[in-house]
Formats: C-alpha cells, sequence, structure tokens
C-alpha cells in the first residue's frame, strides 16, 4: 500500500542506514526524526541533529532525555555547516531534513535555498556509496515555493552516474502538499 511522506521517509531510512552509523538530522524541529535516527543506528551508532532554533533545539534536548537517548548530538547550528563538526575523511550512513518551518512556532524563520543546497553538498560528499540523503519538502509557506524550485533545479542537475534522484508524492491533495526527494550516491 501507499506509505504517507514521513512513513516513506522513514522507510527509506530503515532500508539505507547501517547499526553503528552516523547520521543527520538536517533540521532536528520537535526531536522526532532525531529521534527515529537514533534507533536506526543503535546503541554504537551517532546521530547529529542540527537546528538554528533554540527551541527547537529544546524541544528535542527534552525528548532525548525523556528517551534516555546518549548517541545523539545537538548542535545549535546551521545545517549548512556541517563540515565544521566532521572531518573531510567522515562517511555518514543517511541524512534527512524536514524543509519549511518548525511547527507551533515563528513561522517567518525558514529554511532556505542557499544553506539547504550547501548543506546538501557536504552532505553529499561525505555520504557512502549506496547510502540516502532524504529531503522532505515542505513548501506551501512564505518562500518555500522559491526553496522547492531551487532544490528541484539542483538535484534535478545532479550527475546520472554519481546519484540517483527520486520524486515521492501525492498529487491529488490540496495546499501544497509536501514530497520527498531521495537522493542515492552510486560512487
Amino acid at each position: 500500500m501507499l506509505k504517507g511522506i514521513l512513513q516513506y521517509a522513514h522507510h527509506l531510512l530503515e532500508e539505507s542506514v547501517a547499526k553503528g552509523e552516523t547520521v543527520v538530522d538536517a533540521t532536528c524541529g520537535n526531536g522526532n526524526d532525531t529521534l527515529f535516527l537514533s534507533e536506526v543506528v543503535g546503541e554504537k551508532g551517532h546521530v547529529l541533529a542540527f537546528d538554528i532554533q533554540e527551541q527547537a533545539i529544546a524541544v528535542t534536548q527534552e525528548a532525548i532525555t525523556k528517551e534516555g537517548k546518549t548517541n545523539i548530538s545537538l548542535i545549535h547550528d546551521s545545517h549548512a555547516n556541517i563540515k565544521t563538526y566532521l572531518s573531510n575523511e567522515a562517511e555518514l550512513g543517511g541524512a534527512i531534513f524536514n524543509l519549511g518551518y518548525l511547527p507551533r512556532s515563528d513561522k517567518s524563520v525558514i529554511t532556505k535555498p542557499n544553506s539547504t543546497i550547501k548543506a546538501m553538498d557536504n552532505i553529499l560528499s561525505l555520504l557512502k556509496k549506496g547510502k540516502l540523503l532524504i529531503l522532505v519538502v515542505y513548501h506551501g509557506h512564505e518562500g518555500g515555493k522559491k526553496e522547492k524550485q531551487a532544490i528541484l533545479k539542483h538535484v534535478a542537475e545532479l550527475k546520472q552516474n554519481e546519484y540517483s534522484v527520486l520524486r515521492y508524492g501525492f498529487i491529488n491533495q490540496k495546499n501544497n502538499p509536501p514530497f520527498i526527494i531521495a537522493i542515492q550516491k552510486k560512487q
């Protein structure tokens, strides 16, 4: 049966990520993907969870503490700066972005095309062969259409001998339904 957007994003990550790997939640938001990735990589794996909003970091920290997770590093910084926190030799087992704004917060603070694309490129350079970078694209807000267009243009230009790019979404839903872009590194 067809999976919902977040359900399918998690399914793809479960298929891609192995126990013990290092992964990235590029937009930790309310901590849901961070906790999910923590389970997938297991105790010997590691999750780097980024967000520019102090509220997102605080909410995610609360969830981490409640669940007793010890394999997560919260980083109050832009995902564009990932290489500040990882060496060029680091190898990532996967990554996820939820683009847009933090639910139940200031809707003027949004992900932006330039920092998102920089973060994507940095992650792709560190991604292991065969692994996935997942973008959940929410675009029904101020600035969302611009980011959506920039990202679609960027991923369409990725070399097909190096990456496979999938778009998954429902086309009969109202109000700018979110969709997934999944990028698998081939080499």
